[in-house]
Parts: C-alpha cells; structure tokens; sequence
C-alpha cells in the first residue's frame, strides 16, 4: 500500500490519500484526543503528541500538527500509523461506522427562516456542487449553519480550519460565488 501526500494551504495541515476510501458518507473531525476516543485511527494519530487536529474526509485524512512541530519529522511518524491502520482492516470508528456518532457542530446550527426555504436551497446545492470539491482539494470541508437575513453562516473544518487564508476564502470566493448566484446573499460569516 501507498500512501500519498499533499500539502495544503494551510502550513500546519498535510493531507494523506491513502488511495481507498476513508469515509462513506459526510466528513468527520476531531479536535482533541477526548474527541478522538470513539476513532482508533484517530487516537493512534493524537498520540504521537505533535498532533492537534484530525480530519477524515471521502478519500483522504487531513492532520493538523501543534506550533513549533516538524513535519519532515512527523509526516513518516503519521504515515507509518496509517499504513497500519488501513493495512490492517481496523475500523475507522469503535462500535460500527460512524451514522449515529452525534457530531457536536452540528448541534451549534444558526437555523433559517422558513420564509426563505428557495434561497437555502439554491446556497446549499451550490456548497455541495462547488465549493466543498474546492474545500476536499485543499484537505478541508466546510460545513452549512444556516441563513438569516441575507447572512450565510459556514463553518470550515480541517485544513481550511485556522487556515491563514480561511478569512480570504469565506470573503472573497464563497461569498462573491453566493452574491452572484443568490442575490439574496448579502454576507458570509464563520460560525
């Protein structure tokens, strides 16, 4: 097995494609060892102490390492857990897959108006067609809170998550493409 590598625009943040697939549905992040718990990959990674973010996505599993951490040094240390994790057939999650695991940011959505049920639909259909393929590229994903009063709150995860250039992305890509396409659109905020 090979496992490739990609840096990302975040400096912190390195992906790692490990050319099978990662999660079947949705994306899924951790934060802090506590979180990483219900995942032995996860874990695995957390405990080599330079790691302070995780992130698994369709294909490929973003890790985010602590300031002042190395990654010539650290990147063998984090290839070498995913190889065998992946080469042994260990499951991505403790107890089945991960449908029914409660991620937390969900719980934190802003809502939208009912009112405005055509123009959520019109934001939501052009995050998932063209933004978060953009988003995956870079080892991230970005995730919908809700829609009020023409603002559009997004949350990034992942590498795109304390990104330098996150503010730069939210402001000028997301929300140009939005205002464009949905002139309802008046801002874009991080949630």
């Amino acid at each position: 097995m090979f496992i490739e590598t990609e840096t990302t625009p975040n400096p912190a943040t390195m992906k790692f494609l490990p050319g099978r697939q990662v999660m079947a549905d949705g994306t899924r992040e951790f934060t802090d060892p506590e979180a990483a718990e219900i995942s032995p990959l996860a874990s695995a990674l957390f405990s080599l102490g330079d790691v302070t973010g995780v992130f698994y996505g369709s294909s490929f599993v973003s890790v985010t390492a602590a300031p002042g951490s190395d990654w010539p040094t650290l990147k063998p240390q984090v290839v070498a857990v995913l190889l065998d994790h992946f080469v042994s057939g260990a499951p991505l999650f403790t107890g089945g897959d991960a449908a029914g695991i409660a991620v937390p940011d969900e719980l934190d959505d802003i809502g939208d108006d009912p009112a405005d049920a055509d123009v959520v639909a019109q934001i939501k259909d052009l995050i998932e067609t063209r933004v978060r393929p953009a988003v995956a590229g870079d080892g991230g994903d970005i995730i919908y809170r809700g829609f009020r009063e023409g603002i559009v709150y997004l949350t990034m995860q992942g590498a795109c998550a304390g990104c330098p250039s996150s503010t730069a992305t939210l402001k000028q890509g997301i929300e140009g493409l939005l205002k464009h396409y949905v002139p309802e659109v008046a801002e874009v905020r991080a949630a």
